[in-house]
Protein backbone atom coordinates (compact mmCIF):
# COMPACT_ATOMS: atom_id res chain seq x y z
CA UNK A 1 0.00 0.00 0.00
CA UNK A 2 0.84 3.98 -0.34
CA UNK A 3 1.63 6.41 2.11
CA UNK A 4 4.30 7.83 3.85
CA UNK A 5 5.52 8.04 6.91
CA UNK A 6 5.87 12.32 6.44
CA UNK A 7 2.19 12.03 5.79
CA UNK A 8 1.24 10.23 8.96
CA UNK A 9 3.16 12.49 10.76
CA UNK A 10 1.49 15.61 9.13
CA UNK A 11 -1.71 13.90 9.91
CA UNK A 12 -0.95 14.34 14.02
CA UNK A 13 -0.03 18.19 13.74
CA UNK A 14 -2.51 20.08 16.24
CA UNK A 15 -5.64 21.71 14.88
CA UNK A 16 -9.41 21.72 16.13
CA UNK A 17 -12.30 20.90 14.19
CA UNK A 18 -15.98 20.32 13.89
CA UNK A 19 -18.09 18.09 12.29
CA UNK A 20 -19.45 19.52 9.41
CA UNK A 21 -23.69 19.46 9.70
CA UNK A 22 -26.02 20.90 6.98
CA UNK A 23 -27.80 22.90 10.06
CA UNK A 24 -24.63 25.19 10.24
CA UNK A 25 -24.07 25.69 6.60
CA UNK A 26 -25.36 29.40 6.38
CA UNK A 27 -23.03 30.66 8.91
CA UNK A 28 -19.82 28.69 7.73
CA UNK A 29 -21.04 30.10 4.37
CA UNK A 30 -21.65 33.78 5.59
CA UNK A 31 -18.30 34.60 7.10
CA UNK A 32 -14.90 32.81 8.41
CA UNK A 33 -14.93 30.89 11.48
CA UNK A 34 -12.72 30.05 13.87
CA UNK A 35 -12.73 26.03 12.82
CA UNK A 36 -9.07 24.58 11.19
CA UNK A 37 -10.93 21.84 9.28
CA UNK A 38 -14.39 20.41 8.97
CA UNK A 39 -15.01 16.31 9.72
CA UNK A 40 -17.73 14.87 7.20
CA UNK A 41 -19.77 12.05 7.62
CA UNK A 42 -18.57 10.22 4.19
CA UNK A 43 -21.79 9.04 3.41
CA UNK A 44 -23.43 11.66 2.91
CA UNK A 45 -21.57 13.27 0.35
CA UNK A 46 -21.52 9.54 -1.40
CA UNK A 47 -23.82 10.73 -4.05
CA UNK A 48 -23.48 11.38 -8.03
CA UNK A 49 -24.29 15.29 -7.41
CA UNK A 50 -26.92 17.82 -5.97
CA UNK A 51 -26.84 20.18 -3.18
CA UNK A 52 -24.78 18.00 -0.96
CA UNK A 53 -22.06 17.91 -2.85
CA UNK A 54 -22.14 21.77 -4.29
CA UNK A 55 -22.15 22.68 -0.41
CA UNK A 56 -19.19 20.97 0.37
CA UNK A 57 -17.04 21.92 -2.51
CA UNK A 58 -17.77 25.60 -1.42
CA UNK A 59 -16.62 25.18 2.12
CA UNK A 60 -13.78 22.39 0.92
CA UNK A 61 -12.36 25.42 -0.84
CA UNK A 62 -11.82 27.59 2.12
CA UNK A 63 -11.31 24.66 5.13
CA UNK A 64 -9.22 21.43 5.54
CA UNK A 65 -11.49 18.37 5.20
CA UNK A 66 -11.53 15.06 6.76
CA UNK A 67 -13.37 12.13 6.28
CA UNK A 68 -15.29 9.76 8.75
CA UNK A 69 -17.36 6.88 7.59
CA UNK A 70 -20.18 4.79 9.48
CA UNK A 71 -20.64 1.98 6.72
CA UNK A 72 -17.31 0.19 6.35
CA UNK A 73 -18.23 -2.49 8.59
CA UNK A 74 -14.56 -3.71 8.84
CA UNK A 75 -15.58 -6.30 11.58
CA UNK A 76 -18.31 -7.88 9.92
CA UNK A 77 -17.62 -11.37 7.97
CA UNK A 78 -19.59 -10.27 4.96
CA UNK A 79 -17.58 -9.76 1.92
CA UNK A 80 -15.76 -5.67 1.36
CA UNK A 81 -18.34 -3.75 -0.73
CA UNK A 82 -16.11 -3.07 -3.56
CA UNK A 83 -19.22 -0.58 -4.58
CA UNK A 84 -19.30 1.57 -1.65
CA UNK A 85 -15.46 1.17 -1.65
CA UNK A 86 -15.30 2.81 -4.89
CA UNK A 87 -17.86 5.53 -4.34
CA UNK A 88 -15.35 6.01 -1.06
CA UNK A 89 -12.21 6.39 -3.43
CA UNK A 90 -14.31 8.76 -6.02
CA UNK A 91 -15.25 10.50 -2.61
CA UNK A 92 -11.20 11.12 -0.99
CA UNK A 93 -10.53 12.34 -4.65
CA UNK A 94 -12.50 14.85 -4.95
CA UNK A 95 -12.31 16.37 -1.31
CA UNK A 96 -8.27 15.23 -0.61
CA UNK A 97 -9.17 14.82 3.24
CA UNK A 98 -6.06 14.58 5.72
CA UNK A 99 -7.77 11.55 7.24
CA UNK A 100 -9.92 9.26 6.40
CA UNK A 101 -11.79 7.27 9.57
CA UNK A 102 -14.31 4.93 10.33
CA UNK A 103 -14.96 2.57 13.07
CA UNK A 104 -14.27 -0.85 14.56
CA UNK A 105 -17.35 -1.98 14.36
CA UNK A 106 -20.38 -4.23 12.25
CA UNK A 107 -22.92 -2.63 10.81
CA UNK A 108 -24.71 -5.62 9.60
CA UNK A 109 -24.47 -9.31 7.74
CA UNK A 110 -25.75 -11.17 4.81
CA UNK A 111 -26.03 -7.65 2.87
CA UNK A 112 -28.54 -6.00 5.64
CA UNK A 113 -26.99 -2.81 7.26
CA UNK A 114 -28.94 -2.51 10.45
CA UNK A 115 -27.35 1.28 10.68
CA UNK A 116 -25.52 0.80 13.92
CA UNK A 117 -22.44 0.74 14.84
CA UNK A 118 -22.42 -3.06 16.74
CA UNK A 119 -19.14 -4.17 19.01
CA UNK A 120 -16.85 -6.90 17.47
CA UNK A 121 -15.68 -10.11 19.69
CA UNK A 122 -12.22 -9.22 20.71
CA UNK A 123 -10.77 -12.40 20.07
CA UNK A 124 -7.76 -13.37 18.11
CA UNK A 125 -9.81 -15.32 15.27
CA UNK A 126 -11.09 -11.46 14.73
CA UNK A 127 -8.57 -9.85 15.63
CA UNK A 128 -7.05 -11.57 12.23
CA UNK A 129 -9.74 -11.18 10.32
CA UNK A 130 -10.04 -7.42 11.02
CA UNK A 131 -6.42 -7.32 10.18
CA UNK A 132 -6.84 -9.06 6.73
CA UNK A 133 -10.26 -6.43 5.92
CA UNK A 134 -8.11 -3.30 6.72
CA UNK A 135 -5.16 -4.05 4.72
CA UNK A 136 -7.44 -4.82 1.73
CA UNK A 137 -9.40 -1.56 2.44
CA UNK A 138 -6.12 0.33 2.62
CA UNK A 139 -4.91 -1.31 -0.72
CA UNK A 140 -7.62 -0.34 -2.50
CA UNK A 141 -7.84 3.30 -1.68
CA UNK A 142 -3.99 3.59 -1.60
CA UNK A 143 -3.53 5.13 1.73
CA UNK A 144 -3.60 4.58 5.21
CA UNK A 145 -7.05 4.67 7.24
CA UNK A 146 -7.73 5.31 10.71
CA UNK A 147 -10.34 3.25 13.04
CA UNK A 148 -12.07 4.73 15.71
CA UNK A 149 -12.63 2.71 19.29
CA UNK A 150 -16.15 2.33 20.00
CA UNK A 151 -18.74 3.35 22.60
CA UNK A 152 -20.24 -0.31 23.75
CA UNK A 153 -23.11 -1.31 26.19
CA UNK A 154 -22.81 -5.07 26.26
CA UNK A 155 -19.39 -7.55 26.06
CA UNK A 156 -18.97 -11.20 24.45
CA UNK A 157 -18.43 -14.25 26.91
CA UNK A 158 -15.63 -15.38 24.71
CA UNK A 159 -13.46 -12.37 24.94
CA UNK A 160 -9.90 -12.73 24.56
CA UNK A 161 -8.23 -9.83 25.25
CA UNK A 162 -9.07 -5.95 26.44
CA UNK A 163 -10.30 -3.39 23.37
CA UNK A 164 -7.06 -1.66 24.09
CA UNK A 165 -4.85 -4.17 23.17
CA UNK A 166 -7.27 -5.30 20.24
CA UNK A 167 -7.09 -2.10 18.41
CA UNK A 168 -3.11 -1.37 19.67
CA UNK A 169 -2.63 -4.90 17.72
CA UNK A 170 -4.77 -4.46 14.67
CA UNK A 171 -2.93 -0.81 14.19
CA UNK A 172 0.42 -2.50 14.28
CA UNK A 173 -0.68 -5.63 12.21
CA UNK A 174 -2.43 -3.86 9.80
CA UNK A 175 -0.03 -0.94 9.62
CA UNK A 176 -3.33 1.81 10.06
CA UNK A 177 -4.22 4.63 12.22
CA UNK A 178 -6.26 5.56 14.81
CA UNK A 179 -8.98 7.59 15.91
CA UNK A 180 -9.32 8.22 19.65
CA UNK A 181 -12.58 9.27 20.63
CA UNK A 182 -12.22 10.28 24.27
CA UNK A 183 -16.06 10.42 24.80
CA UNK A 184 -16.28 6.87 24.07
CA UNK A 185 -13.89 5.80 26.25
CA UNK A 186 -15.31 7.54 29.08
CA UNK A 187 -19.02 5.96 28.18
CA UNK A 188 -17.53 2.28 27.83
CA UNK A 189 -15.70 2.52 30.90
CA UNK A 190 -18.79 3.89 32.93
CA UNK A 191 -20.83 1.08 31.13
CA UNK A 192 -18.33 -1.92 32.08
CA UNK A 193 -16.26 -0.59 34.75
CA UNK A 194 -12.84 -0.41 33.63
CA UNK A 195 -10.66 2.28 34.19
CA UNK A 196 -10.45 5.03 31.45
CA UNK A 197 -6.68 6.28 32.28
CA UNK A 198 -5.51 2.64 32.23
CA UNK A 199 -7.39 2.01 28.75
CA UNK A 200 -5.39 5.33 27.39
CA UNK A 201 -2.46 4.23 28.48
CA UNK A 202 -2.14 0.89 26.68
CA UNK A 203 -2.89 2.55 23.27
CA UNK A 204 0.46 3.09 20.65
CA UNK A 205 -0.11 6.93 20.99
CA UNK A 206 2.35 7.13 17.66
CA UNK A 207 -0.78 5.87 16.18
CA UNK A 208 -3.46 7.76 17.22
CA UNK A 209 -4.09 10.46 14.14
CA UNK A 210 -7.29 12.32 15.71
CA UNK A 211 -9.66 12.62 18.61
CA UNK A 212 -12.87 12.72 18.68
CA UNK A 213 -15.22 14.56 21.90
CA UNK A 214 -18.56 15.02 22.21
CA UNK A 215 -21.79 14.81 24.69
CA UNK A 216 -23.51 11.56 25.85
CA UNK A 217 -26.66 10.45 27.67
CA UNK A 218 -26.45 9.50 31.41
CA UNK A 219 -29.03 7.78 32.69
CA UNK A 220 -27.97 6.22 35.51
CA UNK A 221 -27.31 2.70 35.28
CA UNK A 222 -25.20 3.18 31.73
CA UNK A 223 -24.26 5.83 29.38
CA UNK A 224 -24.91 6.20 25.84
CA UNK A 225 -23.38 7.57 23.08
CA UNK A 226 -25.89 10.30 21.77
CA UNK A 227 -23.81 13.06 20.35
CA UNK A 228 -26.62 15.32 21.76
CA UNK A 229 -25.41 16.90 24.77
CA UNK A 230 -22.58 19.79 25.74
CA UNK A 231 -19.07 17.48 26.33
CA UNK A 232 -19.42 17.07 30.12
CA UNK A 233 -16.11 17.76 32.98
CA UNK A 234 -15.79 14.45 33.21
CA UNK A 235 -14.87 14.00 29.18
CA UNK A 236 -13.04 17.59 29.10
CA UNK A 237 -10.69 15.93 31.92
CA UNK A 238 -9.75 12.45 30.32
CA UNK A 239 -9.25 14.89 27.13
CA UNK A 240 -6.91 16.92 29.16
CA UNK A 241 -5.53 13.82 30.21
CA UNK A 242 -4.96 12.85 26.59
CA UNK A 243 -3.28 16.08 25.35
CA UNK A 244 -0.99 15.83 28.46
CA UNK A 245 0.24 12.16 27.81
CA UNK A 246 -0.09 11.53 23.90
CA UNK A 247 1.04 15.65 22.62
CA UNK A 248 -0.60 17.98 20.19
CA UNK A 249 -3.16 15.58 18.10
CA UNK A 250 -5.63 16.97 15.90
CA UNK A 251 -9.04 16.85 18.00
CA UNK A 252 -12.79 18.27 17.02
CA UNK A 253 -15.71 18.10 18.70
CA UNK A 254 -19.11 15.61 17.63
CA UNK A 255 -22.75 17.19 17.80
CA UNK A 256 -25.16 15.03 16.05
CA UNK A 257 -28.79 16.11 17.86
CA UNK A 258 -30.44 18.72 19.35
CA UNK A 259 -28.37 21.50 17.71
CA UNK A 260 -27.37 24.20 19.75
CA UNK A 261 -26.85 27.55 18.02
CA UNK A 262 -23.66 27.56 16.21
CA UNK A 263 -22.36 30.41 18.69
CA UNK A 264 -22.21 27.66 21.19
CA UNK A 265 -20.32 25.12 19.58
CA UNK A 266 -17.77 27.69 18.62
CA UNK A 267 -17.30 28.18 22.49
CA UNK A 268 -16.96 24.61 23.02
CA UNK A 269 -14.17 24.30 19.95
CA UNK A 270 -12.88 27.43 22.00
CA UNK A 271 -12.85 25.80 25.39
CA UNK A 272 -11.39 23.05 23.76
CA UNK A 273 -8.34 24.72 22.63
CA UNK A 274 -7.26 26.47 26.00
CA UNK A 275 -7.60 23.29 27.61
CA UNK A 276 -4.78 21.85 25.22
CA UNK A 277 -2.89 25.47 25.24
CA UNK A 278 -2.98 24.85 29.09
CA UNK A 279 -1.43 21.41 29.07
CA UNK A 280 0.66 22.65 26.27
CA UNK A 281 2.10 25.16 28.54
CA UNK A 282 2.60 22.85 31.61
CA UNK A 283 4.89 20.55 29.19
CA UNK A 284 7.09 23.25 28.22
Amino acid sequence: MTGSDQAARSSRAQGFGLGLRPVYYPEILAAPQPVDWFEIISENYMVPGGRPLATLDRIRADYPMRMHGVSLSIASTDPLDFDYLRALKKLVARVEPELVSDHLAWTGVHCLNLHDLLPAPLTRESLDHCVARVGRVQDFLGRRIALENPSTYVAFAGDEMSEADFLSELAQRADCLLLLDVNNVHVSAFNHGFDAHAYLDRLPRERVAQIHVAGHSDLGTHKIDTHDHPVCDDVWALFSYVQRTFGPIPAMIERDDRFPPFSELLEELAHMRLLAEAEEREAA
